[in-house]
Order: C-alpha cells, then sequence, then structure tokens
C-alpha cells in the first residue's frame, strides 16, 4: 500500500492521526449486531471510564454516532427534572451553544456570562446558586477552544455539589489530552468526541458519567428520542448494542487509537502536547503575535493570535500558503475580534511545529506582512 500523505491539523479537530488509526478502518464487513462487535464496545467502554480515572461501579459511558455537540444536547435535555432550571457557566463559543440548546428544547436557564478572555468569577456563580434554590443541573466548558482559555472546573463542580446540582462539562477538548480525574473534579459527566484527543476520527461521541444519575434520569421528561440519554444506556445494558447503527469503522479507528493512547501513556502524551503547546507560544512570540488569553489562563491545548495591524495581513493568504505545503491553521471564534488559531492537538510533536513556522515564515514574507509584526494599540 502507497504511503499516506501526512498533513499537520493545527486545527482544533479532526486531529492528526497515525496510519496505524487510518489503516484501522479497513476491515472485512460486519453486522453492528453481531456479538463479536458488541463485545468491541464493551471493551470500549469500559477504557473510556478508564481514561478519567473513573470507578467502573459508579460511572459508565454511553455512545452516541454523531459530532461533540451530540453530548451537549444529550445531557441537556436528559438530565433535568421537570420544574427545574440549567444555569450554564459561559465564556465562551462552546458554552454559549449549550445556551442556543436551552432556548431550542425551551428549557428554563440562565445564561450567566463572563467575558471570553477571562475565567468565571467563582463569587458570581455561587450568588447565583443560592439565589436559584431550582437550579438543578451546571453546566460549563473546560477548555473553550475558540479562545483556550482553561476554566475552573473542579472549583464550579465543587459550587454545584454544594447547592445539590448536577455538574455536566464539555470536557470535548481535554479529554485524553490534559488529564481529568472525574471524582476529584466533582464532574457527573464529562463527554468528548473521537476526533479530538483520542486522535481517531469524527462520528463517534461519548458521554461518562454517573450511573445513579442516569438511572432517576429515566423519570425525567422526555425531550428527544433518538439524544435521550437513558434510552440508549438502558440499550447497552440490555443488549451491548448502540441503539441505532453504530459508525462501524469509526468504532475500529478509535479501538486503535486507545491502544496507542495506553502505550504512550497519560502523562506522557500530556508532556507531548505541552512540548507542541510550547513551540506554538514560542513561535508566535518570536514574530510578535499578541494572544488574547493571558499565560496563566491557557489550557495548553489552542493558542488564539490576534491579527496584526498590518495592511498585507491576510488570513484566508497565509491559510493557502500553509495548507498548500501540508499545514493547516484555523479561524478564530470571536465575534468581537479577529483571530486565528493554532492547536496542540494530534498525533504531533515539537518538530512539527518548528517545520511550521519555517513554512508560516515563508507566507508572511511572500504577502509582505512586517515582522516581529504591528499592533498600532
Amino acid at each position: 500500500m502507497e504511503s499516506i500523505k501526512r498533513n499537520i491539523l493545527l486545527n482544533p479537530g479532526p486531529s492528526t492521526t497515525t496510519d496505524t488509526v487510518k489503516l484501522a478502518q479497513v476491515v472485512e464487513d460486519i453486522c453492528p449486531r453481531e456479538k463479536e462487535f458488541s463485545g468491541l464496545m464493551k471493551s470500549l467502554r469500559e477504557d473510556l471510564v478508564k481514561i478519567v480515572h473513573g470507578d467502573s461501579n459508579k460511572y459508565t459511558s454511553v455512545l452516541f454516532c454523531g459530532s461533540g455537540t451530540i453530548n451537549i444536547d444529550v445531557c441537556l435535555n436528559s438530565l433535568l427534572p421537570d420544574g427545574k432550571k440549567i444555569l450554564v457557566v459561559n465564556n465562551g463559543a462552546y458554552s454559549t451553544r449549550a445556551v442556543e440548546i436551552c432556548q431550542y428544547y425551551g428549557l428554563p436557564h440562565i445564561d450567566l456570562r463572563f467575558p471570553v478572555d477571562q475565567r468565571p468569577d467563582l463569587s458570581i456563580v455561587e450568588e447565583t446558586l443560592k439565589n436559584n434554590p431550582d437550579i438543578a443541573l451546571v453546566h460549563t466548558t473546560h477548555n473553550e477552544t475558540g479562545t483556550g482559555i482553561l476554566n475552573p472546573i473542579r472549583e464550579i463542580g465543587a459550587l454545584a455539589h454544594r447547592y445539590g446540582a448536577v455538574f455536566t462539562v464539555d470536557t470535548t477538548s481535554t479529554y485524553a489530552m490534559r488529564p481529568i480525574h472525574i471524582e476529584e473534579d466533582h464532574i457527573d459527566f464529562c463527554m468528548a468526541s473521537a476526533q479530538k484527543g483520542l486522535m481517531a476520527f469524527t462520528g463517534l461521541s461519548f458521554i461518562v458519567g454517573n450511573k445513579r444519575i442516569i438511572e432517576q434520569s429515566a423519570d425525567y421528561p422526555k425531550r428527544s428520542y433518538y439524544c435521550n440519554l437513558f434510552l440508549q444506556y438502558d440499550f447497552f445494558e440490555k443488549t451491548g448494542e448502540m441503539h441505532f447503527t453504530p459508525p462501524v469503522q469509526t468504532i475500529y479507528a478509535t479501538l486503535q487509537a486507545l491502544k496507542e493512547y495506553w502505550a504512550e501513556g497519560e502523562e506522557a502524551k500530556w508532556a507531548r502536547h505541552t512540548r507542541v503547546f510550547n513551540a506554538i507560544n514560542a513561535g508566535l512570540d518570536e514574530l510578535g503575535f499578541r494572544q488574547v488569553i493571558k499565560p496563566e489562563w491557557r489550557t495548553g491545548l489552542v493558542s488564539s493570535a490576534i491579527y496584526p495591524d498590518d495592511p498585507n495581513w491576510n488570513f484566508e493568504a497565509v491559510h493557502d500558503y500553509c495548507y498548500e505545503r501540508g499545514f493547516t491553521i484555523y479561524p478564530g471564534k470571536i465575534s468581537t475580534t479577529n483571530t486565528f488559531r493554532l492547536c496542540a492537538l494530534g498525533a504531533i510533536d515539537e518538530k512539527d511545529i518548528q517545520d511550521f513556522f519555517v513554512v508560516f515564515k515563508e507566507a508572511l514574507a511572500t504577502l509582505g506582512v512586517q515582522t516581529p509584526v504591528i499592533y498600532y494599540t
């Protein structure tokens, strides 16, 4: 077989994958209702709990076919009791997406907004919980991928539990990258997709969470059929299968990615992502780029650089120059500031970033962008 061209994806997912993960999808055809395939999903579900150091007697994982947003949808619509409301601690695009899901379902909620470049004020979070005893679910995002800010989930989770609420966290861009301890972090439900930290492919998403709370939710209002957490969990428990057709090839790729995750090890993997992140920041600093998030608040996965004020700067042209040479960069996700993002995800290391900056500097020179880059204010 011919070697597969290796592209370096510096976007926030899907991530660069190994050839072994790519090739794991090339398997004999199988009906996903066979016991053989159900056995594969059982081991997959167990591993997903282990990654966040969960006790398998207390926590389980539930798989869904879809992108990461399906997980937020599932948790919010499935885990809210009748007559209660949701508190969304919101300082970015992905917590805003949770608010939009609440709006679409008509779920009672509080959109507790903070600036996108600031961490949530815990005193305001606590005051909101204290003043609204009907809050039954608190939701936030671990790493706001639009900016790269790290939210204090352990502290927010402790507050949620102090006031009797369930705590759900969007860990889509931290799961299997930045270490997570589900119990110590006071998380009831976290979530991710196979194409992010696991470095597999799009199409498989999963929620890791508390079995007892899932079982309690069987009596909550039914707001969705496909996206109901208890319904999917119950079907897994009774049959070992997904309720609806699973993404078969993606599951094979994810199983291979899990083998590679355990072989590399949690600490070594996080150390590698940190090397990549540090190399990204060093390259941006050398060129004079400003970032949205101050260093001590960065998650260690996403660098969000502000467009320079140079009239020759053109993100699309820079993107295209890099893309043609095997490097993908990504636009920002802040409505008030023009930014681009470089991300430390995937099967890449420090050398890949050094190679990228050679090409990136060429792109700037070709366009006539002054370096170090200029800002007028």
